[in-house]
């Protein structure tokens, strides 16, 4: 099988009123269609990261939808048509991830990843206009409001919600006790937070804040701040690099307390970094992603694939994440197709008649079949291991904490 991370473009023909009725399959007669659909492809878009703060990311995701699209094909495709992604790097730029998205989207009938909280939401009133299914490799709640947005997985505040269930049930935090939360600005810190605090108020413990930028690398006076507070553990909503410098600070002065991260916070790549010896003593994760080494089918496969595939290439969460995404957007388009409807419209119809999709244990089942809700609200918590694939081990079983079906998601804006 060869893969590349661009592909060739397909022409698209038609509006969402034409119908197709060729293309050598019974699947493919009288078929409804859309953009990006033509009666031998289906072209998807992936606006991506291959060379910004998130390229490593981005080329773990795009390589792993690859993947899954490959296998798609080599199977039969869809509707008799084979699908193809349509690669474009925005750099984490927001213009520039505008602007791709202005190229590409009169040309395809989905979006199976868009990555960044900047550019997802620069990109909403477009996604809305278009009817464009999107999945984002973004977790903010926030997103859930708009039609066309498909969060894969738990959102921050509800991996917040589940990381201090842990703290509570495993590492013996108490009410009365103080927690602190290092987040960045924005929609993925104030969604996380969101969650911390409505957690944190059913345990009677107290949120001590400190708010970053993005660009803020160095977190000695966060560390400085906390450990005067007294706080008992620490809640991160950050990026992997802030990790590290929290984590080795903390253990430099003694503040020798568990943090809980969301699933944005780490990279196998700290595990070779001075930050090792502190994150294996003192670091969680909490994602909606099994790790690698997980002993279910699904990771199993993948992991194999992909490696076949990609034998150089490190194997870590995102790889996961975006096989997940594409395997979803799949199944939707599957669905649309027994539907004889492979419009814009019709593909998003068809994802809300999944009720429990399931990814071989790769994530637990999810529900998208209730617009404005999560997909799920269950998470694993994980710890980093210096001998791992991908450089983390689950620990316990998978978390829904006590509570987490009382919370409401907050409204955008």
């Amino acid at each position: 099988m060869c893969v590349a991370l661009a592909v060739a473009l397909a022409l698209a023909v038609g509006g969402c009123a034409a119908f197709s009725s060729g293309g050598g399959s019974d699947d493919s007669v009288d078929v409804r269609t859309g953009p990006g659909i033509t009666d031998r492809t289906i072209t998807l878009g992936a606006i991506t990261d291959l060379t910004g703060v998130y390229a490593t990311l981005g080329k773990s995701m795009t390589q792993a939808q690859q993947l899954y699209f490959d296998q798609l094909n080599d199977a039969g495709g869809v509707c008799g048509r084979d699908v193809e992604l349509l690669i474009r790097d925005h750099g984490y730029d927001v213009q520039r991830g505008v602007d791709a998205y202005a190229e590409v989207s009169g040309k395809v009938a989905g979006l199976p990843q868009v990555i960044g909280s900047p550019i997802v939401s620069a990109l909403l009133p477009n996604v809305q206009r278009d009817q464009m299914l999107t999945i984002p490799a973004a977790w903010a709640s926030t997103l859930l409001a708009h039609r066309y947005i498909q969060v894969v997985g738990g959102t921050y505040d509800i991996e917040m919600i589940n990381a201090v269930g842990f703290l509570v049930k495993e590492k013996g935090l108490r009410s009365g006790d103080k927690i602190g939360h290092v987040y960045f600005e924005g929609e993925y810190g104030e969604s996380a937070l969101s969650g911390a605090k409505f957690a944190a108020g059913r345990a009677g413990v107290t949120v001590v804040e400190q708010r970053i930028k993005a660009t803020d690398a160095e977190m000695a006076p966060q560390v400085a701040a906390l450990r005067a507070a007294g706080v008992k553990a620490i809640l991160m909503s950050a990026g992997p690099k802030q990790s590290a410098s929290l984590s080795t600070v903390a253990e430099a002065v003694g503040l020798n307390v568990p943090i809980v991260s969301n699933n944005p916070g780490f990279s196998p790549q700290l595990l070779s970094s001075p930050a090792a010896s502190s994150l294996l003593s003192n670091f969680y994760l909490v994602s909606a992603v099994q790790t690698a080494s997980a002993a279910v089918s699904g990771m199993r496969s993948l992991v194999a694939a992909y490696e076949e595939e990609y034998p150089t290439s490190p194997f870590d969460s995102a790889v996961s994440f975006g096989y997940v995404a594409a395997q979803v957007f799949g199944a939707a388009l599957k669905k649309a197709c027994e539907a004889k409807d492979l419009s814009r419209e019709g593909i998003l119809l068809a994802l809300r008649t999944m009720k429990s999709f399931e990814s071989g244990g790769i994530m637990p089942p999810l529900d998208f079949s209730k617009p404005g809700d999560a997909g799920s609200a269950t998470s694993f918590v994980q710890r980093p291991h210096p001998t791992a694939k991908g450089g983390l081990i689950s620990i316990g079983e998978p978390i829904t904490a006590e509570g987490v079906e009382d919370y409401r998601f907050p409204s955008p804006g």
